[in-house]
């Protein structure tokens, strides 16, 4: 199949009725009250060609003789939840005025925003997209080029996380709906941000899922950890394809955003000849000269294997990035001496000299934590991809949310080791990102919060404690269904200008504009990338002729190297008369390095 037949699959048409449900041998539609039967058409869709589809019309479709209402697969808005009918909306239509050519990600600081979470919103229960908008500015001064939303599909409740989201069209409508999101977006591009949203096209959540009652959107030929699979290659695919690929198409053209990021991509199992990651790769590229602007796809991988970044005309999936964990777990488990779970192999100076400069620790080589050879290695000089095709981070929402109470790294950290962290991350090789507040070291934890019904919830908060209790967790375990867990981790920009909060973010401004002002910082190719381990507590991390020295402490330097010139420093450094660093405890130190 080509670009051109995938777009004229895929091109959803906001002024009429339709839907696929070839199980039913008849459907009935209600909108604004009044039942219609629906037309059948070829390949299992029903249509209603004599009622134009009018923005905010409320409609939900009736299979056969059941009882249940359902909402449409393909509903763009819930406003009464992911159960009650959908409405009618267009997206072209709420587009904004702002001018945007969009920008290239590669290379650029990405910020990980929860909406929910990023502010406290109007009535100081929770964010939206226009609480948000008012704290955009903030990103623009730190020098972010590109947000990162978390899930906006609607999901069950009017609180988390998003990734149990059950519309992949739609826009969940305590955030503000499809005209808030519009708004956001707007706003980001008038500022120069480029907008990514977080897109879960691997699994559906338990509530409120009825895509299965419609047809064969699921298959138990392959399993993941939420159950059966998606179908992406059984009788039916083709169609749970388009759906898949059809959403893709609303955010990117209809809606306006810049890129996606793919959840857990390991698993959309695909026995096809063609996978469908490559596939929607050829149709965004395919969009990308229909828009005039730059698409990117970001998968999230764990299995280290670059051939999510070939592009597809070299036999790859066509990713224009891939999130590295190993970067973050190799400079985690350095800071902070951690060790447990998929922390085991990481830790030493050695581990963390492997993943700054080739990206992955596991590359074809045994990993504890999986009990067996993991991954392939990323070739320095490939002309395929390069450090800027690797998402990096110190933080984000799975790193801290999974953890038992969703505390930061930086809670068990001094502002030195802090600051020596972020700067192996800022200044290195591969494309960063951060996670919402981290750049003030915030206070408040990021917890793992939802708000699922009855039956589902005490479940969901039970099974968190069995979690956490079998890892030998002993203390509490902050209940996903209190809304207390949920307003614990709305963070506090009043915090921004005092203390340490203060002064951590003003050594993150430093590190973006170091990386926009030499050149060396924003250098994708890693073979001018490498590590000196000075000691175990110290390395210098070598990006041409500039260089990053960190050091976790505690105390000064045991062994010191020789520069020409100090360009910042966190913490207290001098360079004596013969060009030697001094460094009094934890932190990091920005240099000049002589010529290797």
């Amino acid at each position: 199949m080509t670009a051109s037949d995938i777009d004229q699959r895929t091109r959803r048409a906001y002024d009429r009725y339709e839907v696929w449900a070839p199980r039913a041998r008849a459907v009935t539609i209600r909108v604004d009250g009044v039942e219609h039967p629906m037309r059948s058409a070829p390949d299992g869709w029903f249509t209603l060609p004599d009622v134009e589809a009018v923005p905010g019309a409320r409609y939900a479709f009736r299979l056969e003789d059941a009882e249940l209402w359902l909402p449409d697969p393909r509903s763009l808005s819930q406003p009464d939840g992911v159960h009650g009918p959908s409405e009618v909306v267009d997206p072209r239509a709420l587009r904004g005025p702002s001018p945007w050519a969009g920008r290239s990600l590669r290379g650029g600081v990405l910020y990980e925003m929860h909406v929910g979470t990023f502010t406290p919103g109007p009535n100081g229960r929770g964010g939206t997209f226009d609480s948000a908008i008012e704290r955009l500015d903030d990103l623009v001064e730190l020098g972010i080029e590109a947000i990162e939303l978390m899930p906006i599909a609607t999901f069950p409740g009017d609180r988390g996380w998003g990734y149990d989201g059950v519309g992949l069209y739609a826009t969940h409508a305590d955030y503000g709906g499809p005209a808030g999101l519009a708004r956001f977006v707007d706003a980001a591009h008038s500022r120069g941000l480029a907008v990514v949203l977080d897109v879960v096209h691997n699994h559906l959540g338990p509530t409120g899922n009825y895509l299965g009652m419609f047809g064969p959107y699921f298959t138990d030929q392959h399993e993941t950890p939420w159950g059966e699979a998606v179908n992406l290659d059984q009788p039916g695919s083709r169609q749970v394809r388009d759906f898949l690929l059809g959403s893709a198409r609303l955010w990117l053209v209809d809606v306006g955003i810049d890129a996606l990021r793919l959840d857990a991509v390991h698993e959309l199992h695909d026995d096809s000849l063609r996978h469908v990651l490559a596939e929607l790769a050829d149709a965004v590229g395919s969009w990308q000269v229909e828009t005039g602007r730059p698409l990117s796809l970001i998968a999230e991988s764990d299995r280290n294997d670059p051939v999510t970044v070939t592009p597809t005309s070299a036999g790859g999936l066509g990713m224009d990035g891939q999130w590295a964990d190993d970067v973050h777990h190799g400079v985690h488990a350095w800071i902070t001496g951690e060790r447990a779970g998929y922390y085991a192999d990481f830790g030493s100076a050695d581990a963390l000299a492997t993943v700054l400069t080739g990206m992955f620790l596991h590359a074809g080589t045994y990993s504890t934590f999986r009990g067996k050879v993991w991954g392939s290695p990323v070739d320095p000089g490939s002309r395929q991809y390069d450090a800027h095709s690797f998402v990096t981070f110190l933080q984000d929402h799975d790193q801290v949310g999974n953890r038992a109470t969703g505390d930061r790294i930086h809670h068990s950290l001094t502002p030195g080791q802090h600051a020596a962290a972020i700067s192996l991350i800022l200044l290195g090789p591969g494309t960063p990102m951060l996670f919402q507040g981290e750049e003030w070291a915030a206070s408040t934890p990021f917890t793992f919060f939802t708000d699922h019904d009855d039956e589902i919830g005490p479940r969901v908060s039970a099974g968190r404690t069995e979690e956490f209790a079998a890892m030998g967790w002993e203390g509490t375990v902050p209940d996903p269904q209190a809304r207390s867990t949920f307003e614990s981790s709305i963070l506090r920009h009043e915090e921004r200008t005092a203390g340490d909060h203060a002064r951590i973010l003003d050594w993150y401004r430093t590190l973006i504009s170091l990386r926009r002002t030499e050149p060396a910082f924003s250098d994708p190719d890693l073979r001018r990338t490498s590590v000196e381990i000075l000691a175990e507590e110290t390395v210098l991390l070598r990006r041409g002729t500039l260089g990053v020295l960190s050091h976790r402490g505690p105390g000064p330097l045991a062994d010191v190297p020789r520069a020409l010139e100090i360009l910042s420093s966190f913490g207290e450094a001098s360079l004596s008369s013969d060009g030697t660093v001094q460094m009094a405890d934890a932190g990091a130190v920005i240099l000049r390095l002589h010529a290797e």
